[in-house]
């Protein structure tokens, strides 16, 4: 009976997690803001009035500047004469593309090493955890670069290096949790009445994991965003013509003082998208942490 009241996932029913959400400001305007992001990335084919790379008759000045915010150019024109507002759509698909595809991947690896090395245990855990505090040994940024200028940069690279660097924090949480949950009584009664590893794990160790592992996605991506903008603007990321908010600011930063929309706009765009997710994995994480229950 005991290990039958300690073996359900300690999360709260579904509509009940949207209920506590919703009841949270912060959180509807993190909701707001990726909705809005996405939208935009979705629909920017049917958004925009002009291609993403195409550089426009009247996109500049006749000084050859690029075109202020108007009605005709919705968020002004770049140094090429490029609408900043279809750069800047088309840039969130890049944006969100690299962010769910790296941070998927990097929750994968982390979680099958923290499982692994907190279940198992022994010296394949000892090696695996190891190997994990060598990799957080190095600075994500610098270790991204290098990686990054080994490879041909292309949108799909720069997301397989930023899951190769953004792993290890997963794995050091998914192994403290495994391994907590592997002491549990309710293991141990199931052990003793002769239950497999295989079961064990998916049937109690795993369903544990989600909340955790949901909060770290959302939280995780605002991280990715963040590094994929950083590597777009050293010139190590995504490469022009593909349009990202890294190598829009990287392209234009020279008219930084003529034109400043140009650096401010895409550079708004990445805080508040990581704002955004940042928020919504905090309220997340309150709304799934069975402690912080009660105290909405």
């Amino acid at each position: 009976m005991a290990e039958t009241s300690q073996a359900i996932p300690v999360q709260a029913p579904p509509a009940g997690i949207w209920h506590r959400l919703l009841r949270r400001k912060l959180a509807v305007f993190g909701f707001a803001i990726i909705a809005l992001v996405v939208g935009g990335a979705v629909f920017a084919p049917w958004i925009v009035r002009y291609p993403p790379d195409e550089q426009l008759f009247d996109g500049l000045s006749l000084f050859g500047e690029p075109m202020p915010p108007s009605r005709v150019f919705l968020l002004g024109t770049d140094l090429l004469g490029r609408d900043l507002f279809s750069r800047m759509l088309y840039g969130a698909q890049t944006s969100l593309i690299i962010g769910i595809v790296a941070n998927g991947v990097a929750l994968i690896i982390g979680t099958f090493v923290g499982v692994v090395a907190g279940f198992v245990r022994g010296w394949v855990g000892a090696v695996l955890m190891r190997f994990t505090d060598l990799m957080m040994a190095f600075p994500a940024l610098l270790l991204a670069i290098c990686l990054a200028a080994i490879f041909q940069p292309s949108l799909w690279i720069v997301a397989m290096v930023i899951a190769l660097v953004n792993w290890v924090q997963t794995a050091r949480v998914i192994y403290t949790e495994t391994t907590s949950l592997a002491e549990r009584e309710f293991i141990a009664a199931e052990k003793t009445l002769g239950a497999s590893r295989s079961r064990i794990l998916f049937r109690h160790i795993l369903p544990h994991l989600v909340p955790t592992l949901i909060v770290w996605g959302t939280l995780g991506i605002s991280v990715t965003v963040l590094l994929e903008a950083t590597l777009s603007f050293l010139g190590v990321g995504v490469q022009p013509p593909t349009p990202s908010w890294g190598n829009i600011i990287f392209e234009n930063q020279t008219y930084f003082q003529a034109a400043p929309w140009l650096v401010f706009i895409p550079g708004a765009a990445i805080l508040l998208l990581a704002l955004a997710f940042n928020l919504v994995g905090d309220a997340l994480r309150d709304v799934l942490d069975p402690t912080q229950r009660g105290n909405d």
